[in-house]
């Protein structure tokens, strides 16, 4: 526990970045410095354009507070750079960052720890499409594996639709794969130092919980509390904890699940660098747990001591 703004010293919050979700970490990163500056921190902004190992290479500060979402940010990249460099940050390590990134790596760690989490087929080119159909019929919603933010993602009825949203996903320059779509409700559970945040429950009239209805829609509905049972919600807080664990999270992650018609819990992904935007769900969590914005900001900067 740090007990004065002063035990952090100077504090770069790191945001921006080059990559997809660069307009998100900017108000995820604009939002935590003016928390961190009402707490008394002496915070530095610094806006990412370029390569991260020139954008730390000349700051004289303390301790970093990782902001950036998605690669670059969020993938192993930046926490690399800082671990040479000897700077602590928040957030999780190398190893942990990097699998999370990746979705298809994150599946196949929670299916080997044998957690639950949908099927999937890796879609390589317009060749697996007929093999995919398959496997796992329709619908499917097909995802470029290291993006966040729902970006690049397709909901597919038929082969057209497929092949289009193979196509879209593959813009992004990695590994593609269909899932199989999961009837039920969707939940969200943040979990800070290891200990899970109450679960909200999403609702979106949008055909998912897409990019527009997470930054930008006013459709969006957000259940906190969620509706489950007391007994349900500690099981669905347990299972982001140990699908946290299996992966290696540190400091602070949002797990992403859905509970399909028949009661299975079903894990999709997990964030590492959660946003912090007015539309975010992990301070959400925290106002329902009595935990204010800025003393959210607070205890995710503690995660910097190792």
């Amino acid at each position: 526990m740090i007990n004065s703004p002063e035990q952090f010293g100077q504090v770069a919050v790191l945001m921006g970045g080059s990559a997809a979700e660069r307009e998100v970490s900017l108000r995820s990163g604009a939002a935590v410095f003016e928390a961190l500056k009402r707490k008394g921190v002496d915070a530095i902004a610094v806006d990412v354009t370029g390569s991260p190992i020139e954008a730390v290479q000349g700051l004289k500060v303390d301790r970093i507070f990782n902001i950036i979402h998605g690669r670059g940010g969020e993938d192993g990249i930046l926490q690399a750079i800082l671990n040479v460099m000897g700077i602590p940050y928040t957030g999780s390590d190398v190893l942990a960052s990097a699998l999370s990134m990746d979705k298809l790596r994150t599946k196949l760690c929670w299916q080997g720890y044998g957690l639950v989490t949908p099927t999937w087929f890796l879609l390589r080119s317009e060749n697996d499409l007929d093999a995919c159909i398959a496997k796992l019929g329709f619908p499917v919603i097909v995802k470029p594996a290291q993006e966040g933010s729902s970006i690049g993602m397709s909901k597919a009825h038929n082969k057209e639709e497929l092949k289009q949203a193979l196509q879209t996903a593959s813009a992004y320059k990695c590994d593609v794969y269909a899932e199989k779509w999961v009837t039920g409700k969707e939940y969200t559970v943040a979990v800070l130092n290891g200990q899970a945040l109450p679960a909200i429950r999403l609702e979106t009239p949008n055909a998912f919980y897409d990019y527009e209805a997470k930054y930008k829609a006013t459709t969006t509905q957000y259940h906190c509390p969620c509706g489950l049972s007391t007994e349900q919600e500690q099981q669905l807080q347990r299972l982001a904890e140990t699908a946290s664990e299996v992966i290696g999270v540190h400091g602070w992650a949002r797990v992403d699940v859905f509970i399909d018609d028949n009661g299975q819990s079903q894990l999709i992904e997990i964030n590492t660098v959660p946003g912090m935007t007015d539309h975010s769900l992990v301070p959400m969590a925290a106002k329902q747990a009595g935990i204010d914005f800025d003393e959210l900001v607070w205890r995710v900067l503690e995660t910097s001591f190792r």
